[in-house]
């Protein structure tokens, strides 16, 4: 109940939160498992988050085993289908957690699922393809000995910013990888050595290569200027929308930036953030403006204030200032 709830408010803020969304194959998304998603890893758990929402299927996400501390934790991380992974700076001691978590995805797997994997096994704000991990290679191939008809999807995902509100986001899907592609006979570090190859290829042609300081290419690739008539159009809206949403947007702005000055996780935390608060702050507006005001018409609002925010979303700057 709580994926279910939780992905369709995603859906809805996603109109808003991303101001652009640009699929290379679209059809990919009403994709069946067993299916297993390689992805590259720019922008912490808003990547998981994206590719959730878009698949028709539940996807169910492999994320850094330090989040799922205590109990509670781990059953609302679970709750969201999302399992864990260790890594060595994390402990050596919880490596053998690993082992438990393979065996639920190949459970998964085995009832046709869907499972997402961030290849390079770490989350950096660039536009870069970083070495992969051999986690990946590992988990196919476990599937294939087991003789599930497993097909892994190469996935680059490419955002305009990992620091502004509103961003536009460049999905691209490449090639199924399959077990017919790879000589399993061979010894497993070959094996999995041939598996990583074969998904560099795939992925270096879906993930963009920019230097973070080069804003003319950035430009060139990640903007997508709006036209004559929609700022025209939707100036009005856009101002009322900054005016409006304001009160809400610096505060957190504010918090979040000071709280995640050394890592790059501000995007995925402020988007969550604004997720769970906007329909807050919207359903506050509103009651105010019916105690003081008590027309029908305040009940519009619902739709007219988050229209005025995907206005402002539309018209003002898209990429990162460095």
């Amino acid at each position: 109940m709580l994926y279910r709830c939780l992905k369709i408010m995603a859906r809805l803020a996603l109109l808003i939160f991303c101001r652009k969304l640009v699929i290379n194959k679209p059809s990919i998304l009403q994709s069946k498992g067993p299916l297993l998603l390689a992805c590259n890893h720019p922008n912490s758990f808003l990547d998981a988050v994206i590719l959730d929402v878009l698949f028709e299927q539940p996807v169910w996400s492999l994320a850094r085993g330090d989040a799922f501390k205590g109990k509670l934790i781990s059953r609302v991380l679970a709750a969201l289908k999302i399992l864990p992974v260790y890594r060595t700076s994390e402990g050596v001691e919880n490596l053998a957690e690993n082992y438990k978590t393979f065996d639920a995805c190949i459970h998964i797997f085995k009832q046709n699922g869907i499972i997402l994997i961030f290849s390079e096994g770490k989350c950096i704000n660039e536009w870069h393809l970083r070495p992969l991990k051999k986690g990946t290679a590992r988990l196919a191939i476990k599937a294939w000995e087991e003789n599930i008809p497993l097909l892994v999807l190469p996935v680059g995902i490419n955002y305009s910013s990992f620091k502004r509100f509103g961003k536009n986001i460049l999905l691209n899907f490449g090639k199924i990888i399959s077990k017919d592609d790879l000589n399993c006979k061979e010894a497993d570090g070959i094996k999995n050595q041939a598996f990583n190859n074969l998904l560099q290829q795939q992925l270096e042609q879906l993930v963009l290569e920019i230097p973070k300081k080069d804003k003319e290419k950035q430009s060139a690739l990640l903007e997508i200027k709006p036209s004559l008539l929609s700022k025209i159009v939707l100036a009005i809206p856009a101002a009322i929308g900054w005016l409006v949403h304001m009160p809400l947007f610096l505060p957190v702005k504010k918090i979040i930036w000071k709280k995640t000055l050394d890592n790059d996780h501000y995007d995925s935390i402020m988007t969550g953030i604004l997720l769970l608060a906007y329909p807050i702050y919207l359903v506050l507006i509103i009651s105010l403006l019916w105690i003081f005001i008590g027309n029908a018409w305040t009940l519009s609002l619902l739709l007219l204030l988050p229209f005025t925010a995907w206005s402002y979303a539309q018209l003002k700057p898209q990429l990162d200032n460095y």
